[in-house]
């Protein structure tokens, strides 16, 4: 197998003497080629920049490279949060408004540089922040400054505001008197108030489109997903759907999402129309686990076991017609931030295996980003982000929870080397 994966990189394995030397290498006891699911042993990778140059077994390291060792380490892509909101950062008993009354825009967005340092700290070099929760467009700066070097945090893709009928989204319950009260997503009625949302957001820097297809029951018309699909499409954005009923999952698919965030209770009638369109489905199992573990009372230990059990149906499901699947622990609590991993290890718990699990976070979720020669692998010219753990993810997902070493673009950002 170790001969198969080197042969598969051919020519790239040698650098170009004319570029000179690899800024860097690592060497570790093992790599896992997340595509074959095998591990490589004595690995090694150059560095050159922010691209790797070249991966290999027992690779010869140029004179003059800073060599970093990591021993006897698991070596691995980074990995990739594909349903997370950086901008929110609340308490486990506050109420959901009190982050829109009681912190300013620029506050929410030193919150999230602290999120986003958090989050890749934990390994997670890449993430998809699916709606900000009504800080303006806070994510947009977070991100901007992210790739100007200016805080530490994960690459960045944002959805900003996020798309919601009117009257269907956080928060809930405030005097009518109160007209102007900020709310948690862009509201819109009808087909050109959600072109013209799109249009703004996408203007404003939106990466993709977030929308809310349902909440408790279906919300957006048919006909407002597909002007929001066509309009975003359009000008070459994805479009996310947080869909948790069978209808409103049915509905956002027949409209041509890309992606059903959540999605607890499709049919199999609606996975097979998924799989057929290429629709993502976002799992997002980690949060619902997490919240079982603190419930304070048996109203909410039974809800949330109910929902755990439907969510081991769906995953069965899912993987049984084939559908893409991709995930992300929605994080939005300071709890949560930081403890992305438990996604997988859930994932594992409901019957996924480990290198499925690690999967949906590497491989499929750069495919869904549409960064897949970027991000998700360990191969030339993807970008160095890179991750080890002390064991074997593959006997253990929860490794995962205990990274000990993070570079995001030939940079060390945790563990050996890093510059502070």
């Amino acid at each position: 197998m170790v001969g198969a994966y080197c042969t598969s990189f051919g020519n790239s394995q040698s650098l170009d003497n004319s570029e000179g030397p690899p800024d860097s290498a690592i060497r570790a006891a093992r790599l896992l080629d997340v595509k074959t699911g095998a591990f490589i042993e004595d690995a090694v990778v150059l560095i050159k920049g922010e691209r790797i140059a070249a991966v290999g077994a027992g690779l010869l390291i140029p004179s003059g490279t800073n060599v970093i060792d990591l021993g006897s380490v698991t070596l691995m892509p980074g990995l990739i949060d594909c349903h997370n909101h950086l901008m929110m950062r609340f308490g486990p008993d506050e109420p959901y408004y009190k982050e829109l009354v009681t912190k300013s825009q620029a506050y929410r967005a030193l919150e999230g540089a602290a999120n986003a340092r958090e989050t890749l700290h934990a390994g997670f070099t890449t993430v998809r922040d699916v709606g900000n929760k009504g800080s303006g467009y806070a994510d947009v700066a977070l991100r901007d400054a992210i790739n100007k070097g200016l805080v530490d945090g994960p690459r960045m893709l944002v959805a900003t505001r996020g798309i919601a009928a009117v009257g269907q989204y956080f928060p809930f319950g405030i005097s009518p008197d109160l007209q102007h009260f900020p709310t948690g997503a862009q509201m819109i009625s009808g087909v050109e108030e959600a072109r013209r949302a799109v249009r703004e957001q996408i203007g404003h820097g939106a990466d993709l489109i977030k929308i809310y297809a349902d909440w408790q029951y279906p919300t957006l018309t048919l006909d407002e997903i597909r002007v929001i699909v066509e309009e975003a499409h359009k000008l070459h954005r994805k479009v996310a759907a947080h869909a948790t009923t069978t209808e409103g999952i049915r509905n956002a698919v027949t409209a041509g999402v890309d992606s059903i965030e959540h999605g607890d209770e499709p049919d199999r009638e609606t996975l097979e129309m998924m799989k057929k369109k290429g629709t993502f489905l976002v799992l997002t199992v980690g949060i619902y686990f997490a919240l079982s573990e603190r419930a304070t009372n048996e109203k909410q230990r039974v809800f949330l076991s109910q929902r755990n059990e439907l969510l081991r149906r769906t995953v069965s499901l899912a993987q049984e017609v084939g559908v893409k699947i991709a995930g992300g622990m929605d994080a939005a609590e300071a709890a949560f931030h930081g403890k992305n991993a438990q996604q997988l290890t859930v994932l594992v718990q409901l019957g996924v295996t480990p290198i499925d699990a690690i999967r949906t976070q590497t491989l499929n979720a750069a495919e869904l980003l549409g960064w897949s020669d970027r991000v998700g692998t360990v191969e030339p010219g993807r970008f160095a982000d890179l991750i080890a753990v002390d064991g074997d993810p593959l006997a253990d997902i929860t490794e995962l929870e205990r990274v000990t070493f993070v570079m995001k673009g030939g940079l060390v950002v945790k563990g050996q080397g890093k510059p502070r």
